[in-house]
């Protein structure tokens, strides 16, 4: 490791950083991702506005959903389109907070990237408040101010260790008021809560709840799952779950390459949520019952014992 770290940068020259990362140690990799210009939507490259389009609704039950979320419900939902301006104009600065929930997932910290880029860009002088620690860093207010210096490092890079993520949930009286009271002290605009399922329905939660309170702050969800199973019409795929499922095919390529060639093992792979039996698929590689798992899973293999596996 230190070999790896002179090689890529003077060690006694490297200074603190608040970040936690340096990008003066990062490999050639890394560094060239660091600079690397992602490509907008065509709507986002030139001067937008946002129009109300119909009205929301759910996919399945809408009357018992309608009584859980009755200040939400029936909001009409948001479209972006061409504005009239051929200049962007500076919108009024803001106090947005972002916070991490649930396991990673490529492309959390681009994520944070974007908003904190179209906040120095378009609205001068906002601030962005990035939560530690996942839903637990609202109740508890522990946040770091995000500069370009700390966000930096992070562009383009996985892992979600720029604020860090939690499992934590917003859901007891005590706590929504300690996000209330959290909201009220940093005076927020908004909150963008990236997270799967559960944290975009907790995100639901929570802005109800500041509606109900006649708060100011908007809670806004991004979906983030590798798991797939957070879409809509407008949102066709998560992100991070495109990722994983070409990083998963790669492995597994390489364990049926490698498996065709000694005959010697299995191999068990697991993502997503809910393993069942139509998930499991039985690969014939060069006599070898090669098995891939495919679902999240707790209990081991109940239908399957070690000489079904390995026969």
């Amino acid at each position: 490791m230190a070999a790896s770290l002179v090689a890529n940068g003077n060690i006694a020259a490297v200074k603190p950083s608040v970040t936690g990362r340096f990008a003066s140690v990062y490999s050639e990799v890394q560094n060239s991702r660091l600079d690397h210009a992602l490509p907008l939507p065509s709507v986002l490259k030139n001067p937008f506005k946002v129009v109300d389009g119909p009205a929301s609704s759910a996919a399945g039950h809408p009357e018992e959903i309608e009584k859980l979320f009755p200040c939400l419900f029936g909001q009409p939902s948001a479209m972006l389109v061409p504005g009239d301006s051929g200049e962007f104009k500076s919108g009024p600065s803001l106090k947005i907070g972002v916070v991490l929930s649930g396991g990673q997932a490529p492309g959390g910290h681009n994520v944070i990237s974007g908003i904190f880029d179209y906040l120095q860009d378009h609205c001068k002088g906002s601030t962005l408040y990035g939560f530690r620690g996942g839903p637990a860093g609202i109740m508890k207010c522990k946040y770091v101010i995000l500069t370009s210096e700390y966000v930096y490092p992070y562009r383009n890079q996985g892992g979600f260790d720029m604020i860090c993520s939690g499992r934590d949930k917003i859901e007891t009286p005590e706590q929504f008021k300690q996000a209330e009271e959290t909201a009220l002290k940093l005076d927020l605009d908004g909150l963008v809560v990236i997270g799967g399922d559960d944290s975009n329905t907790n995100a639901c939660l929570l802005a109800e709840n500041f509606r109900s309170k006649n708060l100011k702050t908007r809670v806004l969800g991004c979906p983030k799952t590798i798991d797939g199973d957070l879409k809509s019409k407008e949102v066709p795929i998560s992100f991070g779950f495109d990722t994983a499922c070409k990083i998963y095919a790669e492995m597994i390529g390489n364990v049926m390459i490698d498996a065709r060639s000694t005959g010697k093992y299995y191999h068990c792979m697991y993502m997503g949520h809910g393993l069942k039996l139509k998930q499991i698929l039985l690969l014939h590689v060069h006599g070898l019952a090669f098995y891939t798992l495919v679902g999240k899973f707790e209990c081991g293999f109940p239908h399957l014992d070690h000489h079904q596996l390995s026969a």
